[in-house]
């Protein structure tokens, strides 16, 4: 019989959106333009994008598999 392999933790792969690196935090995130009523074409923009960069977008429109 085969050995049998255990399957990677996701939250130990950097590629897995799951995997939350030790720098990653609260205020690592920096969005500008602060958010205002008048600006969220814009502050929603540059958010997607910097969640984006971290493998992080898929929280928050729900995406993300289930692992």
């Amino acid at each position: 019989m085969p050995p049998r392999v255990a399957p990677m933790d996701p939250t130990s792969d950097p590629s897995s959106p799951y995997y939350v690196h030790s720098s990653d935090g609260p205020s690592s995130v920096k969005v500008t333009p602060l958010l205002t009523g008048s600006n969220y074409h814009s502050w929603s923009r540059s958010m997607r994008r910097a969640l984006g960069g971290k493998l992080k977008l898929e929280f928050v429109d729900g995406t993300i598999p289930i692992p």
